[in-house]
């Protein structure tokens, strides 16, 4: 056992995905793998997380939520299967399901015309599956249009100057003369939509959707120029004052749809999931608690799971190490979040297309000295 090291009797590990390469309960298997070969009868207890974004309905599902499919409008138009998790009245519901980047053809990109119309449709089916709590997982979208797409799945309309619908997309947006909400479900009224999401940004100018986001969903200078005017003209139209709301601007602009017409809160992606994951209950039974995601650098600060899981542990003076494929952050913040230490897996294999490939297998043994080092 290292200096300082601590002896845990009870181990959380509870992280999120490394993207592209394992999910977060994969994550969570491989870590409790290699913690028991040094520790044979440790007591592990696995808690994935998700912070809003893609991988959010999968910890639902590991949490004890039930995995419901339906058939949704994919971002490009076409039809797509996406899943929404369920227990009781309580739905989590994760917008990239239905209009992520994942449902784009590789090298294929429509940052003016993607549509979020399926997440209004996901919306929906979790109301009749009979949600009155919803969180809405605003994250990983294809999309930059205002969330219209989605309102109009829910009823409204979204008419020119000619009164005919204008098309899908965030560049049609600047067609839009007249918003009737009229006909949206009426349900949103007694239903409670939180926003969850690790971003706070507004919906237009330097740091709205268009000009953070656009570029990572195909958008050339031009495409972001096109769609940050077509969004502040629909904002005008439809109601400029959430505009500038934290996470307005998240997911494409989906996140001002959703609050300033159905009546949508918003909370930290992770605060949100922690809560409905269980995570206060664990934490109370644990000694260590191992958390982590792909990467550890400067964006894992602002909202990203790892720092939301190292900050409840700390406020409960317990102790907090971290597992990631690539750690760009010097000690001092790690110390800062509240993690005691971090095991990069290209620590151990340097070739960042290995380090990918092998992910499981170094993870294990990235655990294996963690036991080492803290429980052995």
């Amino acid at each position: 056992m290292t200096d300082g090291a601590v002896t845990a009797a009870h181990v959380l590990v509870a992280a999120d995905k490394f993207k592209g390469s394992l999910t977060a309960v994969q994550v969570a298997e491989r870590v409790t793998a290699g913690l028991r070969r040094v520790v044979p009868e440790l007591a592990v207890e696995t808690l994935p997380v998700a912070d809003g974004g893609d991988g959010t309905v999968a910890a639902a599902v590991a949490a004890g939520f039930e995995r419901r499919e339906v058939p949704v409008t994919g971002p490009l138009g076409e039809s797509v299967t996406a899943a929404y998790a369920l227990r009781g009245t309580t739905a989590v519901v994760e917008m990239a399901e239905a209009s992520g980047l994942q449902h784009l053809p590789e090298g294929v990109f429509a940052p003016l015309t993607a549509t979020t119309y399926g997440s209004g449709e996901l919306l929906r089916a979790a109301l009749d599956a009979g949600a009155r709590t919803i969180v809405f997982g605003v994250g990983g979208s294809a999309t930059t249009d205002g969330g219209a797409g989605m309102l109009a799945a829910l009823g409204a309309r979204f008419l020119d100057a000619d009164g005919r619908p204008v098309g899908p997309g965030g560049g049609a947006l600047a067609d839009v003369a007249t918003a009737d909400l009229s006909g949206l479900d009426a349900r949103f009224k007694d239903v409670e939509l939180v926003l969850a999401s690790d971003v706070d940004n507004p919906l237009t100018g330097p740091k709205g959707a268009p000009a953070v986001f656009g570029p990572q969903k195909g958008a050339s200078p031009e495409d972001v120029a096109t769609l940050d005017a077509a969004l502040a003209h629909y904002a005008s139209v439809l109601g400029p004052e959430q505009a500038g709301q934290p996470g307005a601007g998240a997911a494409g602009g989906i996140g001002y749809g959703a609050l300033v017409a159905l009546g949508a809160s918003f909370r930290p992606g992770i605060e949100v999931m922690l809560d409905i994951l269980g995570f206060a209950p664990a934490l109370s039974r644990a000694t260590l608690v191992i958390t982590g995601e792909g990467s550890l650098d400067e964006q894992t600060l602002h909202g990203k799971a790892p720092a939301g899981v190292a900050a409840a542990a700390r406020a409960q003076g317990i102790e907090v190490v971290a597992v990631c494929g690539r750690l760009a952050l010097p000690p001092a913040a790690l110390a800062g979040a509240g993690i005691r230490r971090a095991y990069a897996l290209l620590d151990l294999e340097p070739d960042p297309a290995t380090c990918m490939a092998q992910a499981g297998p170094l993870l294990e043994r990235a655990a294996e000295s963690i036991a080492r080092d803290f429980l052995s």
